[in-house]
């Protein structure tokens, strides 16, 4: 079925990266049957990748909500990267077809923009890990759907996806905690989720869930893809309790954010003080130092029987 606008360009996409990634031989189909043992072919560059994301999937589970700031940055860039990926390689930019490699380049240059844009304006980032937290669990709901019910076009997943993300970004603006929590378990266990289904079936899982995004007709999955996919809810469960009981516990973003404006604050204060001191001393005239005062000459008192005291004069004899 050919898909519209962004879809096509999506599909081109994930065919260029798996002939990328995978090895490819002429009428070799994207596909695997239960029967047929899987010839696991591994090559060093997707298997460091997959090894290096498996790693930060591992991060964002279990200290998502800790590293606030490295998620914030991960996420735009994520984002950023493979939307400008996504158009640079399928359109055409100043009448020139740029390689896959150019284009990954520009996008990773343009993600890094964003990635610094979300980590340094708190509320792009957690509308942007709302969003990809209500993405993932629209995928979710595709592969459930798909057991009971087969959408007829390919705009209903495209309306799901669109609504639920929105839905959850919204709710991430208004509960930062709580679903920043949720979001940052939810994709790191599904980064480790891909991972595994590389290591194990190359990619089959990943294939089975895009062709449910592009309403494409439903192939049987065998059993152990069945295990795998079952990895995706429990790490997610399992990142859940261990930040809220172990790495989050105690700590709060805002508390943060609120702490380092205080001691600007104070800072300032310390500042504005001792500027005020150095007005006060510059605005005070200088006055030459007087001398002390000279104390009276003392007096030469008599018992009191004698004659009163007399002021006593120098180089003079009493009486």
């Amino acid at each position: 079925m050919p898909l519209p606008g962004i879809p096509r360009a999506m599909t081109a996409t994930v065919q260029t990266l798996r002939f990328k990634l995978l090895p490819h031989e002429p009428g070799q189909e994207w596909g695997h049957s239960c029967q047929q043992e899987i010839e696991r072919r591994y090559q060093v560059v997707p298997s460091v990748v997959c090894a290096m994301c498996c790693l930060f999937g591992i991060i964002y589970c279990f200290f998502g909500y800790r590293c606030f700031k490295a998620v914030m940055f991960l996420t735009g860039l994520m984002f950023g990267s493979i939307i400008i990926f996504m158009l640079c390689y399928k359109e055409r930019v100043l009448d020139t077809q740029l390689s896959v490699e150019a284009s990954v380049g520009i996008g990773l240059g343009i993600g890094v923009l964003c990635g610094l844009v979300t980590m340094l304006v708190r509320s792009v980032g957690l509308f942007m890990v709302g969003l990809l937290l209500g993405l993932l669990l629209a995928v979710a709901t595709l592969v459930v759907m798909e057991q009971f019910y087969h959408p007829p076009t390919v705009w209903i997943p495209i309306a799901l996806l669109l609504g639920v993300g929105m839905l959850f970004a919204v709710l991430t603006l208004q509960w930062q905690r709580f679903f920043t929590t949720l979001s940052t378990a939810v994709f790191g266990s599904a980064i480790m989720t891909v991972t595994v289904d590389y290591f194990i079936e190359l990619f089959l899982l990943v294939q089975y869930i895009y062709e449910r995004i592009k309403v494409a007709p439903a192939r049987p999955v065998c059993w152990y893809s069945w295990v795998i996919l079952g990895i995706w809810p429990l790490l997610t469960t399992l990142g859940v309790l261990v930040q809220w009981k172990v790495t989050a516990e105690g700590y709060s973003h805002t508390e943060v954010i609120i702490s380092r404006q205080q001691r600007r604050v104070q800072l300032m204060r310390i500042k504005q003080r001792e500027d005020r001191k150095e007005k006060k001393k510059k605005r005070r005239p200088h006055h030459p130092p007087t001398p002390p005062a000279q104390s009276p000459p003392p007096r030469a008192c008599l018992p009191p029987q004698a004659q009163p005291c007399a002021p006593l004069r120098w180089g003079r004899a009493l009486p």
